[in-house]
């Protein structure tokens, strides 16, 4: 069951934190303009990364030490492992992952605007992409994913 690796994961998530505060850390990098709405969301736990970098980063303009999350390089690194280890004999990419969960929808009936949504496509078109060789059904009832 993935559950119960997503809770150890949270809560290392919050050890850090716990221990980042109390090195006197300034919080974690936040996107746009949300630390200026929010000032004080950065050391809030609910905006830490949830898969944070191992190491903080020293901002010289500020003399502060801000956590961002793990770079995309190592997620790269620890898929290619995993594949690897499996001994999967077709090409596997993180982007893989991308493309079953669109099937995944297609196949619980989901419409293509709610799919283009979720993945963040501005052009519907893109997401067309995704429902090469994907049946469609007129079953009504939409599904998650997760209860396949």
């Amino acid at each position: 069951m993935l559950l119960p690796e997503l809770h150890a994961q949270l809560e290392s998530v919050k050890q850090l934190h716990e221990e980042d505060l109390a090195a006197g850390f300034s919080g974690v990098f936040l996107d746009g303009q949300l630390e200026k709405r929010y000032p004080r969301a950065a050391k809030e736990l609910i905006w830490q990364w949830f898969i944070p970098q191992e190491s903080l980063t020293f901002v010289a303009q500020t003399k502060e030490s801000r956590r961002y999350h793990v770079h995309d390089s190592r997620v790269q690194e620890v898929f290619g492992e995993a594949v690897r280890k499996a001994r999967l004999t077709k090409r596997v990419t993180s982007h893989t992952f991308r493309h079953s969960y669109v099937k995944h929808l297609l196949h619980a009936n989901y419409d293509i605007r709610t799919i283009q949504t979720l993945l963040g496509h501005s052009v519907v078109r893109t997401t067309m992409i995704y429902t090469h060789g994907v049946p469609s059904k007129t079953i009504k009832e939409n599904k998650s994913p997760l209860d396949f």
